[in-house]
């Protein structure tokens, strides 16, 4: 019986924090904008790197840092922390590496 409850919580656990984890549309939407308008800044910006000879992608680079940031893609984040996202995102900005 408490095999099946552990399997049964975790099942619940994890279905219901996919769900409430994903942003809704429109945050999606603003985030995804967000990215784009700091893309051309951040071109400029990035570093020369041997492994990228064409140059360093600013969309892969935003996208990364937000994953290692936060544990998480951008599209899986919480509504309550895109402020914190939108934050990070100008921080890159300031200071790329």
């Amino acid at each position: 019986m408490w095999n099946w409850f552990c399997n049964y919580k975790a099942f619940i656990g994890f279905f219901f924090s996919w769900w409430l984890i994903s942003l809704n549309e429109l945050n999606r939407k603003k985030l995804w904008e967000k990215i784009l308008s700091n893309d051309d800044k951040l071109h400029s910006l990035l570093k020369a790197s041997r492994y990228h000879p064409n140059g360093r992608n600013a969309y892969a680079h935003i996208a990364l840092s937000i994953k290692e940031k936060f544990g998480q893609s951008y599209k899986d984040i919480f509504d309550d922390k895109i402020d914190e996202v939108i934050l990070h995102i100008e921080y890159l900005l300031k200071i790329p590496s």
